[in-house]
């Protein structure tokens, strides 16, 4: 089992979403932005090194919003979702094909990674 770290940033009521790559696995499906955590690496130093590297930003990582288990027919993640804020840098598709900001009510009209399923089940139920 890996983990993989994400980010839940919001701004104006709005979430951030990332479209991932065509090129690779689960390609064009929306997930949270974040990672796989090194060998030896703190979750939250992990988020930042993924976020940096992706998306040419930082968060200030808050609280677990939720962890849930998934697998997948090549890999099983156990994914960690935290609550972030900005903390004056703002992300650039550095390797995600596109970057959305939503609102919890338009969840329904993305695909998302199966692994996201339980956690936008969440997000709908505390914010809307």
């Amino acid at each position: 089992m890996v983990d993989v770290v994400a980010a839940l940033v919001w701004e104006d009521g709005k979430f951030m979403i990332c479209q991932r790559p065509a090129n690779k696995k689960r390609g064009l499906l929306w997930e949270f932005a974040g990672g796989k955590v090194e060998k030896g690496e703190k979750r939250e130093d992990a988020l930042n090194r993924e976020l940096t590297e992706e998306l040419a930003m930082t968060v200030i990582v808050d609280d677990v919003f939720m962890e849930v288990v998934h697998e997948y027919p090549d890999i099983i993640v156990n994914l960690i979702l935290y609550n972030c804020r900005l903390d004056g840098t703002y992300p650039t598709a550095l390797e995600h094909n596109d970057i959305k900001w939503i609102h919890p009510r338009d969840i329904d009209k993305y695909d998302f990674c199966p692994a996201d399923e339980d956690i936008l089940k969440k997000i709908k139920e505390v914010y809307l």
